[in-house]
Order: structure tokens, then sequence, then C-alpha cells
């Protein structure tokens, strides 16, 4: 299918700020283009977002039920009472655990952490989980990234003698759970200026309130901004305002590498260069990994030890979960994509079969989404039971879809760009049935229209190292915050090559004087539709590439067109 280009329309207003920009602050046009496009436009905004420093933290006592659950941790930890994190089996949960597990050893603090597992228990609080942790002793349990929906769950360790503290960033319902606190930005009474924290971002919000209150410094608090940062890109949040700060300051840390396990993940990894790219297809798919798989404590203890074989060795086990669900996940995505071939005149993709691996569909449910750019439901069949996972495109809000369509379902959850459900496999039919003639009344056709959104149009002029360096200023990318696209025309093919056996595209272009690379993972077939000399247009992203010690200009490719 072939995909709409539409470049961002700039006003007169928007090009007199942007060339404001570009001459107070030396900024390239593209940069400035980009800044003032985002309303970033005067003095302490350019500043605090090309450089936030510790003091762009927000008051975290400003959060709801902030106060109410530091008072009640500087309780429990004076009266030596038995404290249990309750935390989520993904890259979010395991750092957010990480973050306030070794904030409270480091001022002489011990807690436990509970984590559920994916496979046997599901997402968030659970009752049997509860029961274990009050026969056990404790008197306290955080929850971190999970608890929002756990009303009958905060009821029953309020039974069993068990306060409950809930740090969380997702959507509450209707009502919340009657915990002692419930820190959590999506409420509807929050007056927190920002809304968008990770679920990292939260627990290292709660490290800044109790440190503020115990009078400790403040550093104890921030040298955990690596995890947060990891966490919060992981969570693909939205990289603006405080998750910017968290992600960028964090950022300066993971480079540094003091943890022994972010150390040992990003050599096994092969990670050359940090940055978000680094985090998102190296470092976070590794510890999702390890939840997918059933294995989150092997994720956990990684961040915790401090002992560098012990590291090495919980660095290969992550290393062989992903190899692993790499390998499921193939298997899966084949089977799904020849099974959406034969759907292929429907406006929705339901698919389920046997023996598909419940903890990986989602990730093959975004694959068929992109491949198909159609909403998509990959459901497991479990004996009487189906559980799935669900993926969409913009302007097809998914969770609101099987909402209505809820009434066959046992359980379901998530969002409008993803979901999570469960249901009874004789109720399969009835559901899919219904779910695609909702599907067939909502979608139109130019929703499944494949739109690329050009950030520049960009010539010669704007082609040269230091303008072209100068977009690193605005990484990390991410969520909201994405790696500028732009359009470059009329460029002549002088070289062109496939990689991997056929799957990638390696060209030489030239545009008068300028000479630069260009690569297209995933693109391979492009081989067969070009040669030598003929001219492109390409969309992409721009950026340096250095390989032996020898820097060249190269566009990542999202698009290529034969130039007019």
């Amino acid at each position: 299918m072939s995909k709409i280009w539409r470049i961002k329309e700039k006003t007169d207003k928007l090009i007199k700020k942007s060339e404001k920009i570009q001459k107070n602050y030396k900024l390239s046009r593209i940069v400035s283009n980009i800044l003032a496009s985002k309303g970033i436009d005067n003095d302490k905004k350019i500043e605090e977002f090309l450089n936030p420093t510790r003091d762009s933290f927000g008051n975290p006592f400003e959060m709801p039920d902030m106060d109410k659950a530091v008072e009640r941790i500087i309780k429990a930890i004076e009266n030596k009472e038995k404290i249990i994190i309750y935390g989520d089996y993904d890259a979010d949960g395991i750092t957010s655990s990480t973050i306030l597990k070794r904030f409270l050893k480091e001022i002489d603090v011990n807690v436990d952490v509970y984590i559920p597992n994916r496979l046997t228990e599901g997402y968030g609080m659970n009752e049997n989980a509860i029961k274990s942790i009050a026969k056990k002793g404790y008197n306290l349990i955080i929850t971190v990234d999970c608890g929002i929906t756990g009303i009958k769950e905060t009821e029953l360790a309020k039974e069993l003698g068990i306060d409950v503290i809930i740090t969380d960033h997702h959507e509450p319902g209707e009502e919340i759970p009657k915990a002692i606190a419930v820190v959590d930005c999506k409420r509807k009474d929050n007056n927190y200026k920002f809304r968008e924290l990770a679920g990292c971002g939260v627990a290292f919000k709660l490290t800044q309130a109790l440190s503020q209150k115990l009078d400790i410094n403040e550093n104890i608090c921030l040298k955990y901004l690596d995890f947060a940062c990891i966490g919060t890109i992981s969570d693909i949040v939205p990289l603006v305002d405080e998750n910017r700060v968290i992600s960028k300051l964090g950022m300066m840390l993971v480079e540094q590498q003091r943890n022994t396990g972010i150390r040992e993940l990003i050599r096994i990894s092969g990670i050359k260069k940090i940055d978000a790219t680094a985090i998102s297809f190296g470092i976070s798919p590794r510890i999702n990994a390890c939840g997918r798989m059933g294995h989150h404590e092997d994720a956990l203890e990684l961040f915790l030890t401090e002992d560098p074989r012990k590291a090495q060795e919980l660095a290969r086990k992550l290393e062989n979960f992903n190899r692993k669900r790499q390998e499921i996940e193939k298997k899966i995505y084949k089977q799904a994509f020849d099974m959406a071939n034969n759907e292929i005149d429907k406006k929705c993709l339901i698919l389920a079969k046997e023996e598909w691996h419940h903890g990986i569909i989602g990730i093959v449910s975004s694959k068929i989404t992109d491949s198909f750019f159609k909403p998509s439901l990959l459901l497991c069949i479990e004996g009487e039971e189906m559980r799935g996972s669900g993926r969409s495109i913009p302007g097809f809000d998914l969770h609101q879809a099987v909402e209505k369509c809820s009434k066959h379902l046992t359980n379901y959850g998530g969002h409008g760009m993803a979901v999570g459900l469960s249901l009874k496999a004789k109720d399969y039919e009835k559901f899919k049935k219904e779910f695609e003639d909702y599907a067939n009344k909502n979608i139109s056709n130019d929703m499944m229209q494949r739109v690329i959104e050009i950030d520049e149009e960009i010539t010669n002029k704007d082609i040269s190292f230091e303008d072209i360096k100068q977009i690193g200023l605005l990484e990390p990318f991410g969520e909201s915050n994405f790696e500028p696209l732009v359009l470059y025309k009329n460029l002549k093919i002088n070289a062109i090559r496939t990689l991997s056996e056929g799957k990638h595209i390696k060209m030489s272009l030239q545009n008068e004087n300028v000479n630069m690379e260009a690569i297209g993972f995933n693109l391979g077939d492009l081989a067969q539709q070009y040669q030598i000399d003929d001219k492109i247009d390409i969309v992409g992203n721009i950026g340096i590439n250095s390989f032996n010690n020898k820097e060249t200009i190269q566009m990542v490719i999202t698009d290529v067109r034969k130039a007019i």
C-alpha cells in the first residue's frame, strides 16, 4: 500500500519564532523549527528543554496523597515494621521496584519485593499473593507500577491487618482503592503539574519526597535516575516535561554504567552508543523477556546484585530468555501473518490459535498491525479459556471497541492503542462477529491509509556536520519527542546493495556536491525497484554515522519514491 507523505505546515508566526531562536541560540534551521513547533520559544523553556537540571523537577508533595504515603512509610521505619514492595514484571515495574528497594536499603531500611508471575498470576495485585504476604507477617505493602484497580485486593489486605500504599501511573476507574495513600497523577483530583510519569517516575518521586522529609542528601535518590530513565523510555510514555528531565539526566548515569547489572546488560547487548534507541531495542527487550518467559526475578536480581560474577551470569540468562523470546515470536508471527493474509479484506484482524505463548502475542499483534495497518487482536486458546492482546491504528480506540463487546469477555483492560483481554472459548465466535461489526462501522478506508508525517524538507544548505550533530540536542527521542523525520529530494543513487541476506538495503547517494549514505532496515525489497543513476526522494532520520574513526552523513530510511 502506498503511503501518504504529509509535511507539517509552517505558519508565518512559527517561522518568525524559529528565526528568532536560530539567531539568539546559534541553532540550525531544523532544530530551531522543531523547538518552535513544540512551543519551546522563550529563554526559560529552551534552556530547560536543552539543559534540564535537578532544579527542573516538580515538588513531589504536590502529587496526590504523597504526604500520607511518606508519613506512613516513616512510621513503619520507626516502628521497624515489615515492609514489602509489590511490583510488576515488565521493565517499568522492575526498575520501579529496583529504585525503591535500593533507595530504602541505602538509608538502612531492609524491605522485600514481590512481583507476580506473568504466566500464572497475571498483572497487578491478586488475592493469593496478598494472603501469602499476610502469612509472612508483613505490615505494609507499597505497590509500584500497579494497584490503581486493586480495590478488592486492598480491602483483603486491610482485613488481614496490612496497610497498603499505592503508587501507580495507570488510569483509575470510577472508584479508587481505599488504601492509606493512592499516589497516582491520573486521579481526577490530581493537581500535580505533570500527569504522564511512568511507574518508575512515580517511584522516584516517592524517594524524592522521603529524602526531603527525612532531611537526606538528595544525591541518594538522584543516583537511581539511571533506572528511572530505563523504565521511562521502556514504557513508551511521552518524553516531555518531567519525563524528559528524568530521561536526559538519567541517560548520563546509564552512560557511566555505575550499576553492575546495567553494565553487564550493556556489554552482553553489544551496545556501542548509549541513547534512547539502545535502551528501547537493546536493554528493554532483555528485561521484558524475563517477565514474558515467567522469570522476572532474574531481571530484578540483576539490578540488585553487587557481585560482578553474579551479574554476568544473570545477564547471560536475560540474553538467553530474549533469544528464546525472539524464536517464539518469529514462529508466531509467521503463523499470524499467513492467517491475516486469508482475512485481508477485513478491517480488523482477529486471530486465534492453540499453543501461542500469551506472554509474547502482544509483540506479535504490534507487528501484525504494523504490517497490515489494521487493528489486530491475537488470542491463545488454552482449553476452555482464551487470552489475548491487541494493538490499534491512529483514530480507532481499541479499548472502547473491546468495551462495546465486553459482555462476551471475562476480563479486559488497556487503553486506546493497546488492550489485553480474556474470554471463554465458547464465546469466541460471538465476540469476533460483534467486534468485526463494530470495526466495520467505525474504521474508514482513510484510517487504514498510512500517513508519514514529515517534520522538515531539507536542502543542501541544511547539510553540514555541525548542523546535523545539533539534532542530538533534542535527544532523548521517544513518544511525543520523536527523532525529526526529514524529506530530501532529488538524490542520485551512486551505489545500491542489500545486507543480511537481502533483509536490509544500503545506498550511496549524491545531490550536487553533497554525498551521503542511506540504510533501510527491513527494506531489502527496494533493491528490486531501484538501480544506479536513478533519482529518488527519500524520507528518514538524518544523522552522523561513525565507523572505523570515519564520520559520514547517513539517513535511516522510512520511505523512498522516484524523484519527479
